[in-house]
């Protein structure tokens, strides 16, 4: 008798269309993404209604070459997991459509899984070691998060973003200084060139709220130093400001990380999101944990952006804790983590 549990994700709260096979929940048997980069690259960031377009296109597409990459059917799945928010709830609609139609026509249980959860359940796919409890830095487009992992699908928020998040900083900095889109790795390649100390960039701190980040604060400094710079008729070299501006991204998430690691005297401490692939973030990160005493996890790069190889991961451990959505299940663009 096969014990195996194999969970098929889906993913599409952005601007990937994605599918996956899991067994077991922490080995991937396929993980098949269709990237938009290249056509919202056109207008310097994702067009929401163009994205849920290309999501109907691709979606039955990715879903079939998922399973054929896995070399397993629909009914060989034990259960399909879905990104039922935070996102465009466009293009959560195309994945949660997809994964109810697929989930009734062969009879599985639908899992709901929040965007998030898939993030951090990303490093599960590559550490076998790691295992709750441990605390996270969840960075992204859309959100900047401390969490505490207290148990599979078991979160506390201890801190996160007022204002914009770390990765839509990227995207507008990058976009300031003609980049383009997608602004994380552009900066990130850009920065290697530059020096990270040539311009002091405010790294902003939240009243009360110690573990809360604000990056709106930076963001306006720096089109304030680049406007300043038009107006004095002076050059400014991006490569300088790039590297300073994401000094200055870095040393708040670390700090705030650190401090939480003191804190909670955390032996384990992980990084997700697509800002977790950011190469400098990752180092300054892997050093802090070290003084700390904490083992440093993080995912690798294909495992950071957005995936279905985590929602079926996250989707798996649900799975095992009893959670079914049901067949009304909808896309929810602005649920908090934890809530259902």
């Amino acid at each position: 008798m096969n014990d195996d549990i194999l969970i098929l994700g889906i993913e599409s709260s952005c601007d990937e269309t994605a599918a996956s096979v899991t067994r077991n929940g922490r080995e991937v048997l396929s993980n098949i993404i269709s990237s938009q980069i290249p056509l919202h690259t056109l207008y310097g960031g994702v067009v929401p209604e163009i994205a849920s377009r290309k999501h109907v296109e691709k979606i039955v597409p990715v879903i079939r070459e998922a399973l054929s990459a896995a070399e397993v059917t629909l009914q060989d799945i034990d259960a399909v997991a879905v990104t039922y928010g935070p996102g465009l709830v466009g293009a959560l609609l195309v994945g949660v459509s997809a994964a109810k139609g697929l989930a009734y026509a062969a009879k599985k249980p639908l899992v709901a899984v929040h965007h998030i959860e898939g993030h951090v359940a990303a490093n599960y796919l590559e550490h076998p070691d790691l295992e709750p409890p441990f605390g996270c830095l969840v960075v992204s487009g859309g959100h900047t998060h401390l969490v505490e992992v207290m148990d599979y699908g078991k979160f506390s928020i201890i801190g996160r973003t007022r204002d914009d998040a770390a990765g839509e900083a990227f995207d507008k900095v990058a976009r300031a200084i003609g980049l383009g889109y997608p602004g994380g790795p552009k900066i990130d390649k850009k920065a290697k060139e530059g020096d990270s100390s040539a311009i002091s960039f405010p790294k902003a701190s939240v009243d009360g709220a110690f573990y809360d980040f604000s990056f709106s604060g930076l963001k306006s400094a720096v089109l304030n130093y680049l406007n300043h710079a038009k107006m004095q008729g002076q050059e400014v070299n991006d490569a300088d400001l790039a590297a300073s501006f994401q000094k200055a991204v870095v040393d708040v998430l670390t700090e705030k990380s650190a401090a939480l690691i003191r804190e909670r005297g955390y032996k384990k401490f992980a990084i997700a999101g697509g800002v977790a692939s950011n190469s400098s973030l990752r180092m300054s990160m892997q050093e802090a944990c070290g003084r700390l005493g904490a083992k440093f996890y993080s995912p690798s790069p294909i495992y950071c952006t957005d995936n279905a190889a985590m929602i079926a991961c996250a989707g798996y451990y649900e799975y095992l804790g009893g959670a079914r959505a049901e067949l009304n299940l909808n896309a929810v663009p602005n649920v908090k983590l934890g809530e259902r």
